[in-house]
């Protein structure tokens, strides 16, 4: 069951809202998953059948040219941060910086790989308007550590190193930017009802009060889209599952988009979402999640005529209406169906609303990825492979 929008009253900071219930709710989600095909799944394709249905899920949509005050106005159209965030609460907030550590030119933002900072400041700043106690903005990545000062906003005024000072130095609340493989206090290992058992997660996301998703919108050629959802492969353990490199598909079973949808989905109900933001301003279109993949950059303002940001509490929701922005189909997409099994939100069109603006006016073209979840083009023989990798490590199986 999903936490309310609204609480009575904040919290209490002695007992985190991430302990045994979250615990108790990935038994029941786990149990939840049928069999969902083989690599490159695509699930149920006929969409049910249409009837007049009251919307259980609504997404926020907001275009224009200027991504603070954006971020700001789609936040309102899902009722305001404050029905998200407390006074006094911890929030972690989760960009896509996959290609970070090489963005010493700043390219990875205007080539459409990486979460634009501009967004992330404008919440993290409402974060703290309305009280947080800290907002920790941290993401995995592909490297132990890198440099946030390389996060750039589009018009190279400013990073988020300095904007993390300046709204440290203006509010009552902490905002800091962490490396999570060398900052993370601890890793909690979230059950897991894959070969994997228990997948090391960074306690900086399971022990936080909110938890925020901010992905930029792209295709990607081993899980169909990686939005909100597939996000949090990058919330894990690079030095357990990287194998020493910086490819987490050393350990992580890339074979079909199920056997990874498994994994990033037990993350997500391990450490359930409160918001999730997607940047539709830059993206990537095609082989993503990278240019070097064969992805392609996508500027909406070229394909919209604007940038947009689509908000939802429902990070399936969020995903769900991204994928029609996209001009998928979401009944194709195998993590959505997988994760409205596990009770993480709702993905059927029919039963999501969207405010501020109407679909049709939204989708654009936007080519698909081909799909590589072919075992012999993997760098391991899928499951079994792993457990024997894992053995080898000394961990058990």
């Amino acid at each position: 069951m999903r936490r309310p929008t609204e609480d009575p009253e904040p919290p209490s900071r002695e007992i985190s809202r991430r302990d045994f219930v979250r615990l108790s709710a990935m038994a029941v989600g786990s149990a939840a998953v049928g069999g969902c095909g083989g690599a490159g799944s695509q699930g149920p394709t006929t969409p049910e059948p249409e009837v007049p249905v009251d919307p259980t899920a609504s997404v926020g949509a907001v275009r224009g040219t200027d991504l603070y005050s954006m971020t700001r106005e789609v936040l309102e159209r899902v009722g305001g941060i404050e029905s998200v965030v407390h006074e006094g609460e911890t929030v972690f907030i989760k960009p896509n910086m996959v290609t970070l550590p090489w963005a010493s030119n700043g390219s990875v933002f205007h080539n459409g790989e990486c979460t634009k900072p501009e967004i992330l400041i404008a919440t993290a700043e409402e974060c703290l308007r309305v009280g947080a106690a800290e907002v920790v903005i941290g993401d995995g990545s592909q490297m132990a550590s890198f440099d946030w000062a390389e996060a750039t906003t589009l018009d190279g005024s400013t990073n988020l190193v300095v904007e993390a000072a300046r709204l440290s130095s203006e509010y009552a609340g902490n905002c800091r930017l962490v490396c999570l493989e060398v900052d993370s206090p601890e890793w909690d290992e979230v059950p897991s009802r894959t070969y994997l058992g228990t997948i090391a997660t960074s306690s900086l996301v399971t022990r936080a009060d909110r938890v925020i998703t901010i992905p930029v919108a792209k295709t990607h050629c081993w899980a169909q889209l990686t939005l909100g959802l597939k996000n949090f492969v990058g919330v894990t353990s690079l030095a357990r599952y990287a194998g020493g490199g910086n490819d987490r598909g050393v350990m992580f079973d890339h074979s079909s988009t199920r056997s990874i949808a498994e994994i990033y989905l037990d993350v997500v109900n391990g450490a359930p979402v409160d918001l999730s933001i997607v940047d539709f301003s830059i993206g990537i279109e095609g082989d993503g999640p990278t240019t070097s993949h064969g992805g392609r950059t996508v500027n909406m303002r070229s394909r919209l005529g604007s940038w947009l940001l689509l908000a939802s509490t429902d990070v399936v929701a969020a995903d769900a209406m991204a994928a029609q922005v996209m001009s998928h189909n979401p009944h194709s997409i195998t993590q959505l169906y997988m994760a409205r099994s596990l009770g993480l939100g709702e993905y059927r069109p029919e039963y999501i609303e969207l405010v501020g603006a109407d679909l049709d006016d939204l989708q654009v073209a936007w080519a698909p990825a081909v799909l590589r979840n072919r075992i012999a083009s993997c760098p391991f023989s899928g499951p079994h492979y792993a457990a024997r990798s894992l053995k080898n490590s000394g961990r058990a199986v």
